[in-house]
Order: C-alpha cells, then sequence, then structure tokens
C-alpha cells in the first residue's frame, strides 16, 4: 500500500466542512521511499506529563479522516472507556440475546445454504474465460432460479430481523422538480432529460448504492436479490461462499495489478448491460465507493460499473443510532457483529430514487455520469462529499491502532 501521502484540500457541499485528506504523492526519490518514519509521532514525555497528546492526537486523526471516523459510545474501533450502565446493558446483553441471536443466525445461515446446495446438485457453474476464479450459479433457470431467489429474499429478511432489524423505513423520492442540473446539462436539457425520464421505461442495468456495512447485502439481497463485486476470498468461505456464487458475484482481488482485473472490469460491465437487455438476468449491485464508511459521507465513485451507458436506480442508506452505530467503518469485523448483536433495536433507513437515465453525453464520459450520479446522491442523502478512499482508510486505522497501543 502506498505510503507516501500528502494533503489536498477538497471543496464540501455548501453547510458542510470537509477537513483536509491524503491523496496519492508524486514520485519521490528512493530515500524517501524506505523512509520507515511512523504515520504519527508522539512525544512521551509531554503524554507523561499532562495526558493530553492522545486525546488532542485522535481528535486530529478523526478530523482528518471524518468519513471513517466513529462517534458512537464505543468509541475508536470500538474500543473505547464505556460508561458503567453501557457495560451493564452490554454484559446483560451478552447472557441473553446475543446467544439466542447467534442460534438463529446460523440456523438461517444453514437453511439457505442447504437450499442453494440442493438447487444447485448436477447443475455446472457459469464460467467466464476472460477472468480467472469466475463461476457461478446466477444464470440458473427454472425452478432452480425462482426457489434460490424466492428463498433467497424471504430468509434475508428473517437475518434481518435476527439481527434486529425489525422495522425498515422505506421511502420515495419523486425528482420531477430538480432544483439544479447536473454537472454537464444545461437547464433546458435537463429538463427535456426529465420528460424522457418519464417516457423511457427501459430497465435499468445495476443498483447504485453507497456503502456503510455488511448488513446493505443483507438488505438488498431481501429487496432485489442482486449480484454484487466481491473479494474473491468470499468465493472460498464455507456456506457463504455457495450463497455468493448463487447470487451470481463477480469475484475481483483488490491488490491484484494484472490483466485479470481488466476480465473482471469487463465481466461488469457485461452484466451491467445483460440485465439492461434481459429482463430474465440478475441485476448487478454496485458500491462504487469501493470500501465502507461511517454513513455520512460519500466516497469518489470508481467509473467500472457506469461504463455500460445503462439506466441505474440510486439507493441511499441510513443507519440511525443511539448507542452503537451499525456502519462498518473502522472496527474490526468480529467485534462489529458482536456489538450489532447484542443491540436489542437496530435502524435502517432506506431512499430510494427513481431511475437515472444517462444523457448521450454521460454515455460517452463515464466519470461524468459516476460524478453526477454521486452529486444527486449526495443531495438527495444528506451526504457530505470527501475525496478520500480505501488507501486512507487503511492508514487511518493503522494510526488508531498505533495510538490506541500507546494509551
Amino acid at each position: 500500500m502506498e505510503t507516501e501521502l500528502h494533503d489536498v484540500k477538497p471543496v464540501p457541499p455548501k453547510g458542510h466542512v470537509i477537513s483536509d485528506s491524503p491523496s496519492p504523492a508524486s514520485p519521490v526519490d528512493d530515500a524517501s521511499q524506505n523512509d520507515d518514519r511512523p504515520l504519527l509521532k508522539s512525544d512521551s514525555s509531554s503524554s507523561a506529563a499532562n495526558g493530553r497528546v492522545s486525546d488532542e492526537s485522535l481528535e486530529e486523526l478523526n478530523k482528518k479522516y471524518a468519513a471513517f471516523a466513529r462517534h458512537d459510545v464505543y468509541g475508536p474501533l470500538g474500543r473505547g472507556e464505556l460508561p458503567f450502565v453501557e457495560k451493564l446493558l452490554l454484559g446483560v446483553a451478552c447472557v441473553t440475546i446475543l446467544p439466542v441471536r447467534v442460534v438463529l443466525a446460523t440456523l438461517v445461515l444453514f437453511s439457505y445454504y442447504s437450499v442453494c446446495r440442493i438447487c444447485t446438485l448436477f447443475s455446472a457453474p457459469n464460467r467466464d474465460e476472460a477472468a480467472e476464479g469466475q463461476d457461478d450459479f446466477g444464470h440458473l433457470r427454472g425452478w432452480r432460479r425462482t426457489v434460490i431467489v424466492s428463498c433467497g429474499r424471504f430468509l434475508s429478511r428473517v437475518m434481518l430481523f435476527v439481527f434486529g432489524f425489525y422495522w425498515i423505513s422505506e421511502s420515495f423520492r419523486d425528482l420531477e422538480q430538480e432544483q439544479s442540473p447536473p454537472q454537464g446539462k444545461s437547464s433546458s436539457e435537463d429538463q427535456n432529460e426529465g420528460k424522457n425520464q418519464l417516457q423511457r421505461p427501459e430497465r435499468p442495468g445495476a443498483t447504485v448504492c453507497n456503502h456503510v456495512s455488511y448488513v446493505d447485502i443483507l438488505y438488498h439481497m431481501s429487496s432485489s436479490f442482486s449480484s454484487f463485486v466481491a473479494k474473491r476470498s468470499v468465493a472460498k468461505l464455507p456456506l457463504v461462499g455457495l450463497i455468493s456464487k448463487c447470487l451470481g458475484c463477480v469475484f475481483v482481488q483488490r491488490e491484484s495489478k494484472s490483466s485479470d482485473f481488466k476480465g473482471v472490469a469487463g465481466i461488469v460491465i457485461e452484466r451491467v448491460k445483460e440485465a439492461h437487455e434481459d429482463e430474465t438476468a440478475p441485476m448487478m449491485m454496485l458500491f462504487p465507493e469501493g470500501t465502507t464508511t461511517n454513513g455520512d459521507f460519500l466516497l469518489p465513485f470508481k467509473t467500472g460499473g457506469f461504463l455500460a451507458g445503462a439506466p441505474v436506480i440510486p439507493v441511499i442508506l441510513r443507519y440511525p443510532y443511539q448507542r452503537f452505530s451499525p456502519a462498518w467503518d473502522s472496527i474490526a469485523g468480529f467485534r462489529h457483529v458482536i456489538l450489532l448483536l447484542c443491540q436489542f433495536v437496530n435502524h435502517l433507513e432506506v431512499i430510494r430514487l427513481p431511475v437515472y437515465y444517462p444523457s448521450q453525453e454521460e454515455k460517452t464520459d463515464p466519470k461524468l455520469y459516476a460524478n453526477n450520479i454521486r452529486r444527486l446522491m449526495a443531495r438527495e442523502g444528506d451526504l457530505v462529499m470527501s475525496d478520500i478512499g480505501l488507501a486512507e482508510k487503511r492508514i487511518y486505522i493503522a494510526a488508531l491502532n498505533g495510538l490506541l497501543s500507546q494509551c
């Protein structure tokens, strides 16, 4: 991972303040590339004297990497000092609702795995020669596909219920009265485009959503049973691996720089086009940010999913909370699952926007298309646009670990 970073100054949306955030630096000499200096410098003598350096450093980190900072009771990395009442509630939950939920979640997982195993018996997976390791059962037809989708949607909602999401608030935004045209469109062009939006019943090729938690996937499985882009390691996981293949997931190797990555990108484009043209094909679910945030920010969108030029459905997810935030931003996965299951009630709000039909200019310029969708989602979801990404998230987590280990 690149560690040589310098600060840039993003321009935040009106009414919001975004702190300076890092971006890749220009090439440097060999001496600077081999620099082993720590990410954070701490004055141990000063810290021992007044005990304020850690708090100041943490505040500075949270400001710089605001998109990944946690602001719930459990603090950074979920390892903050808890008040007595919270310790008591957590202790009670650990011996009451946690064991029950673990057992129920395991039963739901095994049940759906059994359904997928039965439905894929004597069926060969769909293999794509363009990219290594791409095989799935997302293109099954007939009763097999019907059973997989129906049971998947139902059991995903059951799993959400087990996780404490008893009620999910869903709303649909009507964007007929557009306040300002997206970038690259004049006001008159935007009005004509709005009329065309109502006249064209084209099938969208993908759903575009902000990424906050692994719970996002459970929700989209329960609502549309879309295919996802997932890490290649997911395909090898027990139980979950077969389920992800039945979803028709596209598996990628994030750190790969080989031609295999180009093959995967091509598969995503083909899948989006196929879903746009064929009603029986599984729709793609895109998280163009490439990683999760704390739910208050929207990171830059990757353009891969927009290269197909197909219409998309923007969806915005919000997770209101009082004690523990369901956002999987900078906390370890196992710790997050345990604390989430220990919270009796969790909340999820869904904002669905109308199908977005790209203009001809957006079809030829996927970056413009992605930026316009991002601005639309940020405005409608009251999200702050940030310019940091996965690389900065890794730096932030490493710095937090180093800082907390000194305390």
